[in-house]
C-alpha cells in the first residue's frame, strides 16, 4: 500500500459511522455472545488457535455475526476475504477459489471466505462452493437471519458448524453505548459527551437487541447538540428521541407503567376489543417494549382466554412469536399487529384455564390415586399377571371410535373438569360430546 492509499484508508476509518468504528477488534472486546465465544467455549478455543473450521453464523440484525467474522479476520493468519451475497456472482467465487488454490499451492496458508447473506445465494451458487469447502481450500463463514437448515444446502451444512447468535441484551446494548460515548480513541471521548442513564436506558429499549440504532442515535446526538455552558455535549432523553425519531414515552418497564400497559392489552383483548388492543400495543412497541415479551403472553392468552373456542389462535399467536424473532422491528409490528386483532376478534372460551385449575386442585386434595388396571401399560414381562391391561376396550372398534369405561381413577367417577363453552369450535365439541355420551351434559357440572 502507497503513502496516497494509506492516507484514504485512513480518511474513509476517520469518516466511518460511529457504529463501525466501535466494531469489536478482538474477542475480548466483543460484548454478548458468551454462550458461543465465552472462555474456554469451542468457537473461542478454535479461533484463538487459528484452528478454525467451517462455520455458519445464524441470527437476527445486528447480533454480530459480520463482528464476529471481522475478528477472525484480525486473529488469523489464514487469508481473509469477503463476499456479499446480494452482489457476488459465480465469477467473484471463481476468483477467491483461484487465489485460494494458489496461496495453499504456493506457500501453505489456508483462505478463510467470509460470505454475507449466504442465504441469497441461489442452489448452484452453494453448490458450486461444496468440493472446496470439502477438501480444504477454502473455510467458509456464513451469516445469515435466515434458518440455515431451510436456506442453506443440506451439503453445506453437514460440513459446516452451526452458531445462533442471540439479540444483544439490554444490558449488553448499553455496556456499547457507554463505550461509544466515553472512548477517547474510536469512540466520542474526544468530544466532552455525556449522556443521561434515562437517555442510555430509552436507546437500549427501542434498539431490540441490535445496537447499530443506538449508536446511530448517539452519533447523531453528539454531531447536531450544541454545547452547554459547561463545555459539554449533553445527551438528555429528550434529545435522544429527537435524533431516532421516537416519542419518548413515559415507559418504566420495571414499574407500574409496565404491568399497567401489557395488562390493559391482555384485558382488551378480553374483551374483544380491537380497536383498543392495538392502541395498547402502539403503545408498547412505541416505549421499546421488548416484542418477544408481547408475543409471549398473546400465546398464553390463546390459550388461557381463547381456548378451543377457536383452536386456531394459539397457531396464529405461536407463528407470530416465531415471526418476530426472524424479522425484528419495525416490521414485527405488523404481525403482532394482526395477531392481537386475531385474539380480540376471536371466540372467547375460558374453559381449558378452568379444567387445569380444577384438575390441579383436585390432585392436591386426593393425592396421587390409584390409576384403573385397564388403563395401565401391558406391555413389560409380568404386567398380565398383575391384571394390567385387562378389559381395555379399544375405542376405536366401537361406534363412534367411542366406548363407555372408566379412566379416572375410581374415586373421582363422574367428575367433570372440561366443560365446554358454547361459542365457536366449542360448541361443535358440546354437540360432539352429546351425540357420543347420548344425553345432555348436566348444565354447571
Amino acid at each position: 500500500m502507497d503513502i496516497f492509499e494509506f492516507a484514504k484508508t485512513q480518511q474513509l476509518k476517520k469518516e466511518a459511522p460511529l457504529a463501525s468504528k466501535m466494531r469489536p477488534r478482538t474477542l475480548d472486546e466483543v460484548v454478548g455472545q458468551e454462550d458461543i465465544i465465552g472462555k474456554g467455549k469451542m468457537l473461542r478455543r478454535a479461533i484463538e488457535a487459528d484452528r478454525l473450521s467451517s462455520v455458519i453464523f445464524y441470527g437476527p440484525p445486528g447480533c454480530g455475526k459480520t463482528t464476529l467474522a471481522k475478528v477472525i479476520a484480525n486473529s488469523t493468519k489464514a487469508e481473509f476475504k469477503q463476499l456479499n451475497a446480494t452482489i457476488a456472482g459465480k465469477k467473484d467465487m471463481e476468483e477467491v477459489v483461484e487465489g485460494a488454490k494458489k496461496e495453499l499451492s504456493f506457500s501453505g496458508t489456508k483462505t478463510i471466505l467470509f460470505i454475507d447473506e449466504i442465504h441469497r445465494f441461489n442452489k448452484a451458487q452453494q453448490d458450486f462452493l461444496l468440493p472446496y469447502v470439502e477438501d480444504g481450500t477454502i473455510i467458509l463463514i456464513g451469516a445469515t437471519t435466515e434458518n440455515p437448515f431451510f436456506e442453506v444446502n443440506k451439503a453445506l451444512i453437514s460440513r459446516s458448524n452451526i452458531f445462533r447468535l442471540k439479540p444483544l441484551s439490554r444490558e449488553n446494548v448499553k455496556e456499547l453505548i457507554n463505550k461509544a460515548v466515553y472512548d477517547k480513541e474510536r469512540g466520542l471521548g474526544a468530544m466532552d459527551v455525556v449522556i443521561d442513564d434515562e437517555a442510555i436506558e430509552f436507546l437500549a429499549d427501542i434498539s431490540d437487541g441490535d445496537a447499530r440504532p443506538a449508536l446511530n442515535g448517539v452519533e447523531i446526538a453528539a454531531m447536531t447538540t450544541e454545547r452547554s455552558e459547561d463545555g459539554k455535549i449533553h445527551i438528555t432523553l429528550d434529545v435522544a428521541g429527537e435524533c431516532v425519531q421516537r416519542r419518548t414515552v413515559k415507559y418504566d418497564k420495571d414499574g407500574d407503567n409496565h404491568y399497567d400497559t401489557i395488562s390493559a392489552f391482555i384485558k382488551s383483548m378480553r374483551g374483544s376489543d380491537p380497536d383498543a388492543a392495538e392502541y395498547y400495543l402502539v403503545r408498547m412497541l412505541e416505549a421499546g417494549e421488548s416484542i418477544t415479551f408481547i408475543a409471549r403472553r398473546m400465546m398464553i392468552f390463546a390459550s388461557e382466554d381463547v381456548g378451543n373456542a377457536d383452536p386456531m389462535a394459539l397457531c396464529v399467536a405461536t407463528n407470530a412469536a416465531l415471526a418476530v424473532e426472524r424479522v425484528g422491528l419495525p416490521e414485527s409490528g405488523l404481525i403482532l399487529s394482526q395477531a392481537a386483532i386475531y385474539l380480540a376478534c376471536a371466540p372467547k372460551s375460558n374453559s381449558a384455564t378452568v379444567a387445569l385449575e380444577e384438575a390441579e386442585n383436585t390432585l392436591r386434595e386426593t393425592g396421587n390415586l390409584s390409576i384403573p388396571a385397564h388403563l395401565r401399560d401391558a406391555h413389560y414381562p409380568g404386567a398380565k399377571e398383575l391384571g394390567h391391561g385387562l378389559d381395555y376396550k379399544y375405542p376405536h372398534n366401537f361406534d363412534n371410535h367411542y366406548v363407555k369405561q372408566q379412566y379416572l381413577p375410581y374415586e373421582l367417577e363422574n367428575m367433570n373438569f372440561y366443560k365446554p363453552g358454547d361459542l365457536g369450535y366449542e360448541a361443535k365439541i358440546k354437540d360432539h360430546f352429546k351425540m357420543l355420551k347420548g344425553k345432555e351434559s348436566k348444565k354447571g357440572q
